[in-house]
């Protein structure tokens, strides 16, 4: 697969860290969701950089209860054998009220080396 050619993927078929972070940060459950993450991941979001696992849960603890909002996976897709992209739909209290956001992973080791979340 050539790189920046990114080819649609079933939900169902994303990595298991993936899937696994998706589905804890969906249910708030920070505990479950950083133990997809390498000890030395990197997350960016919303223009800040988070790295290391204390920061990452720091992040991921603040993000659950700063807003209430609901979330949908609408896409996914592979770009190479290491990075994806889950596209998702969120609907919300949180400024503009709805956004569709991209989650581009990298993984390492079968664990989220770094994420960015983008518009």
């Amino acid at each position: 697969m050539q790189e920046n050619r990114p080819r649609a993927v079933a939900p169902e078929a994303l990595p298991g860290a993936i899937t696994r972070y998706l589905k804890a940060h969906r249910a708030h459950d920070t505990a479950v969701a950083v133990t997809a993450f390498t000890g030395d991941a990197t997350v960016i979001d919303d223009g800040n950089t988070y790295e290391g696992v204390d920061e990452i849960k720091r992040w991921l603890s603040r993000s659950a209860t700063e807003f209430t909002y609901t979330t949908e996976l609408t896409g996914a897709q592979q770009t190479d054998v290491t990075r994806y992209v889950a596209t998702h739909h969120l609907e919300g209290n949180f400024p503009g009220g709805t956004v569709d956001l991209h989650y581009r992973f990298t993984l390492r080791d079968d664990l989220i080396e770094r994420l960015v979340i983008e518009p």
